[in-house]
């Protein structure tokens, strides 16, 4: 084996260390954000006072990515990796349970109660106002061509 077959072969088994310990790293992000990711984490703990039932209902997202590489220099070889992971939650509702019958009664975004209504009144007096701009316009060129 010439000393430029040693080089290839101690280049691939590095690759193949690195690559290794990319997918070592994966598995090990996999792991531990999936064992958080359970009914538990979207349906909430329920509750129970007075008869009624209230199981919190969230929305749960998770995500996760790794990398490894390799930087060969002339007398140096190197290797890195690299990952993270990460996860979040929004609380969507609740179902409330009474008498026997469930209903889902959403959490509302408090802006949407005020945004919607300012939106429609902007487009309502905006609206009304380039119409009638739109109008004049065309009663002026009317009157110029008379």
């Amino acid at each position: 084996m010439t000393s430029q077959d040693r080089q290839t072969v101690a280049g691939s088994s590095a690759e193949l260390g690195a690559a290794h310990a990319s997918a070592a790293l994966l598995e090990r992000l996999a792991d531990k954000l999936g064992g958080r990711a359970s009914v538990a984490a979207v349906f909430g703990e329920p509750v129970f006072r007075e008869g009624i039932t209230v199981v919190p209902v969230a929305q749960v997202g998770f995500g996760f990515g790794g990398g490894a590489g390799r930087e060969k220099a002339a007398d140096k070889d190197g290797e890195g990796g690299g990952g993270g992971g990460g996860a979040g939650a929004k609380p969507l509702g609740f179902i409330e349970i009474k008498d026997g019958t469930a209903t889902y009664k959403p959490i509302r975004d408090p802006w949407v109660d005020v945004a919607l209504p300012l939106a429609t009144l902007l487009v309502g007096v905006v609206g009304t106002r380039v119409l009638r701009a739109v109008a004049k316009s065309r009663s002026a060129r009317r009157d110029k061509a008379e």
